[in-house]
């Protein structure tokens, strides 16, 4: 190692701690990151971030440690600073973190969006939220619906989850599903990628975001940013749409980076609205005024179908959630426990026919309730799921993924999908925010007339 240079040990999740290494680390000849730290993602751990995308200064590219060794990696290479850079933890773990590396005698840092926003030569919305799970991907597609319909070319920006071969996956474009059996996706991907495909959308994700912007922006006209987590945004936008959760009112203004992606939304959006009481949405708008009161206040809806819904009334039922919304999002459940118990469905609890790879995962996030969570990092997470599903004793499985299961698994049960979308419960609602952005930015002129949401 050189002595002279700062030594960063950058703490991740593989998403924004490449990002941020990448802007702001990779080619600054006065720092050596020594180490990435893994974290909330199983597999990640042992791997190594490639030279091809670390750069000539790291001919062996760059280790990644599991976080628990942080304070080994502080001490023994004499780390100066650590950058804290994952996303949807509380204000207070996060300043454990902060207290185990001022322990070590290193620096706690964070990096903020003057440091690592991309600047696109399109117009960019943005769609983020102040937890995981709150409803982006639900208007991220509805957005581009209405893009769509006013005759305007627009891409996807996807928030990373480049859990594969990093350098294969430095930029990825998803047109397909033979696009998304090719790169090999995970069900966590596919969650993301995948509903956007079904309604003929493109979408761009990967590692290095200024190649995947520049790829996009050869396509499009408009850029839609699809956040992750309650993470901040990639990219510079003109409309910051931020996402509230009413079943997590108060968590707003407890995690972290969502508190600080809330203070600078252009919108805030209260999603599920058709769902939530006066009180939590009063105690949300509280909130927001407290916090941004700038922001323009928008309320919506998002609706549930289920497929079959009337056959399920005191059948047993064994009902799948999307996995990060009920892990790391701190939800007990989702839309399809909602879905199946509006159907008078007896909903199990798949614990009992758990195997070791779910309980490790039950044990760890005891929050959750009855239900299944869709994990599928790794081949071994897709046949415990599997497993679990064909072993339970259940008459049918209501997937409340926003994927076709049944499509990805072959399992001995139907599965009926609980699908939901954003709808604009209000007037001018999104609908008149989208359509004042599409003419400051002088694309209105040029667009038929949007058709009002549903």
């Amino acid at each position: 190692m050189n002595s002279s240079r700062r030594r960063v040990v950058i703490m991740g999740a593989a998403g924004r701690d490449f990002h941020n290494f990448l802007q702001v680390f990779r080619d600054d000849p006065g720092v050596e990151v020594v180490a990435f730290t893994a974290a909330q993602i199983p597999g990640i751990a042992g791997r190594r971030f490639p030279a091809s995308l670390a750069g000539s200064a790291y001919p062996e590219g760059i280790a990644i440690v599991d976080e628990q060794f942080l304070e080994q990696l502080v001490t023994e290479h004499g780390v100066d600073e650590v950058v804290f850079s994952y996303s949807d933890i509380s204000h207070l773990a996060v300043m454990h973190q902060a207290s185990r590396v001022l322990a070590s005698g290193a620096s706690f840092a964070l990096l903020g969006p003057a440091r690592t926003m991309l600047r696109s030569r399109r117009p960019v919305i943005a769609v983020s939220a102040v937890r995981t799970g709150c409803g982006k991907s639900q208007v991220a597609r509805w957005l581009v619906q209405r893009l769509h319909a006013a005759g305007l070319k627009s891409a996807v920006i996807r928030h990373p989850m480049p859990y594969g071969d990093l350098e294969a996956q430095r930029v990825q474009r998803f047109a397909s599903r033979a696009d998304l059996q090719r790169a090999d996706c995970t069900i966590e991907e596919r969650e993301e990628y995948e509903p956007h495909i079904e309604r003929g959308a493109t979408v761009f994700a990967g590692v290095d975001y200024a190649a995947v912007l520049a790829e996009a922006e050869r396509e499009a006209e408009v850029i839609v940013w699809d956040g992750g987590n309650n993470d901040f945004p990639f990219v510079r936008p003109q409309l910051h749409i931020v996402l509230l959760d009413p079943m997590r009112a108060g968590d707003e203004a407890t995690h972290h980076p969502g508190e600080a992606v809330l203070r600078m939304a252009d919108i805030a959006l209260i999603a599920k609205s058709d769902t939530a009481t006066p009180a939590q949405i009063a105690q949300l708008i509280d909130s927001v005024q407290a916090l941004n009161p700038r922001a323009t206040i928008l309320r919506g809806a998002s609706p549930v179908t289920l497929e079959g819904a009337a056959t399920l009334a005191g059948k047993r039922v064994l009902v799948i959630e999307d996995g990060p919304t009920i892990t790391h999002g701190g939800m007990a459940h989702g839309a399809g426990w909602r879905a199946a118990s509006d159907a008078g469905a007896l909903i199990v609890d798949p614990r009992r026919w758990a195997g070791p790879e779910l309980q490790e995962t039950y044990r760890r996030y005891p929050h959750i309730g009855p239900v299944l969570p869709a994990l599928g990092y790794y081949a071994a997470q897709i046949e415990a799921l599997r497993d679990c599903i064909d072993a339970c004793d259940a008459d049918a499985v209501v997937s409340g993924t926003p994927i076709d299961l049944a499509a990805l698994l072959d399992v001995n049960k139907p599965v009926l999908r609980a699908r939901y979308e954003f709808a604009d419960i209000e007037s001018p609602g999104l609908a008149g925010a989208l359509r004042e952005f599409l003419r400051e930015h002088g694309l209105a002129h040029r667009s038929a007339p949007m058709p009002c949401p549903p």
